[in-house]
């Protein structure tokens, strides 16, 4: 494990991107964190863990004056936020991932939040999908071998409202609701870096998947409170920077043995048990349903009154784009796919609109401020979707 130390600090915010290989959904990310740290005295960290596309080009020629440090191996989650870390410079860190898009409040809010707290651990917020629904993991317990047992096997939705069933996802505290909660997930962690150091930080022996678990986990053995706080909301493209195949599913089972075996008791019953939850859970994955394909969109909708980008929209897709105050409610019996543009409007804006439009039919994509590019995500299952706007 990294020795990390203590820094003198006089910033309030360190914000650590750690990056592998998803270059367009970064740059969205950092255009967001710019906009949120405006009215801080924050930095943006990003560490790459040897990505092989353009990620590092992209970010030494669009956004020069954000720290880069480039990994020459990609290190895994633990140890690359570790090193990013290391030299960070603020009172309170945010671990964030890339595929991430921030509230331009965001981080205001939370540090509000954070020093009017005493004994404070770990903050997370409000996550929803790509798609705009509330991601579950927002908030969780203690994934003890009982609680596991009720998420694999979807207790957990039988019985919501029992306090012996719903503790994976925390259920007792509505999404709308600020309390403390046991696990928060790794794609948006605020802290004091000094705490971070006093716990070790990730444990680098877990290579993915369970640091996030094993980290809040050591912050409660600490004594310390973690809190989920609804009162802003991030976007969190899952699924970007690993895709759920054979690969995930054999570093999951490997996160979550290294949890249990640190941290409890672990009988020859339990190992078969999760071999036969962790199965289950792959073929549950399997089953879910696709995304929705880009030939089965039958309307656009753009949120923007920019009349060349409409036309420019209508050129490359073949179909017709309609502005958004054309509609007073959307049709639910065909696919939509809604286009938001950034350069008219702001992140919190654009999430709140996805919060209040969200259909099963509705797909999203986001043109970043000054970028020639639409980017969003329909699934946790894939990488989601790249869109370079072509010039005509």
């Amino acid at each position: 494990m990294n020795k990390l130390r203590k820094q003198n600090q006089t910033m309030q915010l360190s914000v650590i991107i750690l990056n592998y290989n998803v270059r367009y959904f970064l740059e969205l990310c950092i255009i967001s964190v710019q906009k949120a740290i405006e009215n801080l005295d924050a930095e943006i960290i990003v560490v790459d863990n040897n990505s092989t596309d353009d990620s590092c080009a992209m970010l030494q020629s669009c956004f020069p004056d954000i720290r880069l440090i480039q990994n020459k191996q990609n290190f895994g989650f633990p140890k690359g936020n570790n090193i990013g870390v290391e030299v960070a410079q603020g009172k309170y860190i945010c671990i964030l991932n890339p595929d991430t898009v921030v509230a331009q409040d965001t981080f205001e809010k939370i540090l509000g939040f954070a020093n009017l707290q005493t004994n404070l651990g770990i903050i997370g917020c409000k996550l929803i999908d790509g798609k705009g629904f509330f991601l579950p993991e927002s908030k969780r317990g203690i994934p003890s071998p009982w609680v596991a047992f009720t998420k694999i096997f979807g207790w957990y939705k039988i019985f919501p409202n029992s306090e012996y069933f719903n503790q994976y996802y925390a259920q007792h505290l509505s999404e709308t609701k600020t309390g403390k909660v046991a696990i928060l997930v790794g794609a948006f962690m605020v802290m004091k870096r000094d705490l971070y150091l006093q716990v070790g930080g990730f444990d680098e022996n877990c290579f993915m998947y369970s640091d996030d678990i094993d980290l809040s986990y050591m912050v409660l053995q600490k004594g310390k409170s973690n809190y989920y706080f609804h009162e802003t909301t991030v976007i969190h493209y899952k699924g970007e920077s690993t895709v759920k195949d054979g690969t995930y599913m054999k570093r999951f089972q490997e996160a979550m043995n290294f949890f249990y075996k640190k941290h409890f008791q672990v009988s020859v019953f339990f190992s078969l048990f999760m071999k036969m939850g962790i199965f289950l859970f792959s073929l549950s994955k399997k089953l879910q349903g696709k995304p929705i394909a880009k030939s089965e969109i039958e309307s656009y909708i753009l949120f923007s009154d920019d009349e060349i980008l409409r036309n420019k929209l209508q050129i490359q897709f073949g179909k017709q784009v309609h502005f958004y105050d054309k509609f007073s409610k959307l049709p639910n019996n065909k696919f939509i796919e809604i286009i938001f543009d950034n350069n008219q409007l702001d992140f919190y804006s654009i999430i709140n609109k996805m919060e209040i439009l969200k259909q099963s039919n509705v797909s999203f994509k986001i043109l970043p401020k000054s970028c020639q590019f639409l980017i969003g995500s329909n699934s946790s299952l894939d990488r989601g979707e790249i869109i370079q706007l072509t010039d005509f």
